[in-house]
């Protein structure tokens, strides 16, 4: 069969990726290994903040030191790349001096709940008005696969080669108990409840909490004998209950073990900034608020 001349002219580009006006395409490719999960939750983060109604212009990404703290560097936002563990105090200055911006936090369970532990905990005992978007890959990815607050019992590793004989942290009890008013977790595997949980966690006036387990092959799967980036995923796809309000309490992970996901809590609290000006507004009169 000829093709005519027209045909044969035709523009067969294909179509590029809605969220790329979102995105600094100058910047790809992306650092990422092949098969981490990181990559696929900027898009679920992405297409949030598409349908979200947020004002662009308005908006602040933060992130600290790691793999998932090169986030912020792609997201064509206002970002700022922090120093390691350093993300959430630096959101919090930034929400205290503008209270109109949308302050997000995005980076790695290494940085957030290991070196950045004790700023986590508070913002979320004031909570300060921002949403934190926490991938976990129960390791230090970047700084060489050591073991990470996140690292399950069993779980082998570059500082535990024998395996890891610590308790990991539970995240979403972690978080509701310090006083987040959303707490979710989902899985790289989760890209349409991921991305309606991030749209929602956007919206909520407070401190807000999503846990994205994401597979790290590189430094986790490949010494933990677990296959590459898909085999983890079919993992998710296999071993993930959704239990939407589930105790957390219940929700803590094991080795290789069941994932429970859904959004765990949401609930209204007074932001930090709100309880600043009440107390300003009882001591010096209605209408004073200082913040």
């Amino acid at each position: 069969m000829m093709m005519s001349e027209e045909s044969m002219n035709l523009d067969v580009r294909p179509p590029s990726n809605p969220v790329e006006d979102l995105l600094r395409m100058e910047r790809m490719p992306h650092i990422w290994c092949p098969g981490c999960g990181i990559g696929t939750t900027v898009n679920c983060f992405a297409r949030a903040l598409e349908t979200s109604g947020l004002d662009l212009k308005k908006t602040a990404i933060v992130s600290g030191i790691g793999c998932a703290g090169r986030v912020a560097g792609y997201m064509k936002l206002d970002s700022f790349h922090t120093t390691h563990g350093r993300a959430i105090p630096f959101a919090t200055g930034l929400k205290l001096a503008n209270p109109g911006l949308k302050v997000i936090v995005y980076s790695g369970d290494g940085d957030l709940v290991a070196i950045g532990g004790n700023h986590f905990i508070h913002a979320a005992r004031r909570n300060v008005d921002m949403t934190v978007i926490l991938l976990n890959n129960h390791i230090y990815g970047m700084t060489g696969g050591q073991v990470a607050p996140t690292t399950p019992v069993g779980a082998t590793a570059s500082t535990a080669p024998h395996g890891n004989f610590e308790e990991s942290f539970n995240l979403p009890y972690l978080a509701e108990s310090c006083g987040a008013v959303y707490v979710a977790r989902w899985t790289a595997y989760h890209v349409r409840h991921a991305t309606k949980s991030i749209k929602e966690a956007l919206l909520k006036k407070g401190f807000s909490f999503v846990e994205i387990l994401a597979p790290c092959p590189t430094l986790y799967s490949r010494r933990n004998k677990l296959g590459d980036g898909l085999a983890q995923m079919k993992y998710y796809a296999a071993q993930s209950e959704i239990r939407n309000e589930a105790d957390t309490k219940t929700v803590g992970l094991a080795f290789q073990g069941k994932i429970i996901v859904g959004k765990f809590v949401d609930r209204e609290k007074p932001t930090y900034l709100d309880a600043m000006n009440a107390f300003y507004a009882r001591k010096f009169g209605e209408g004073y608020e200082p913040y």
